[in-house]
């Protein structure tokens, strides 16, 4: 059982905290934040259609931070938002800088999901990948339930 417990404590938040600095690592180089992995590549993949409050669906961010991220990279050239309508609902569009980057940041997601998994056949990457989404979803239950007790 206490494997069990470190597995769910310690490793899981050793993997966001070292997915959270291969982002930053990666993002230097052009002055961009970790946060902005995530913009900039659904932004890319895809073609210009998304508007903020599709980036915080898809992403599972808060409305706050999606906003700083798309000020942040419109303010550095990288995205362009149609004022004619309500910010949040304004589609982003890439500019040729915004979309070189994150053609860069595809190309070096694929290479790093390649390396995470490196050694495990594909059988269990996809049993893994199974048994995340499946233990997200039962926490997240968890927390819906636990929350309704408490309110």
């Amino acid at each position: 059982m206490e494997n069990r417990f470190h597995a769910f404590t310690i490793l899981i938040n050793q993997i966001g905290r070292s997915i959270h600095q291969i982002k930053t690592k990666e993002m230097k180089q052009f002055g961009l934040k970790s946060s902005h992995v995530s913009c900039l590549y659904y932004l890319y993949k895809s073609n210009g259609i998304l508007t903020s409050k599709h980036l915080c669906d898809i992403c599972n961010e808060d409305k706050a931070l999606i906003s700083r991220s798309l000020v942040e990279l419109e303010e550095k050239g990288l995205c362009i938002l149609n004022e004619k309508t309500k910010r949040y609902r304004a589609p982003i569009v890439l500019t040729k800088e915004g979309l070189k980057i994150g053609k860069y940041i595809e190309e070096r997601i694929d290479h790093l999901l390649e390396l995470e998994t490196l050694g495990l056949e594909e059988s269990t990457k996809e049993a893994m990948y199974d048994a995340l989404e499946l233990i997200c979803r039962n926490l997240e239950g968890i927390n819906r339930k636990l929350g309704e007790k408490h309110d």
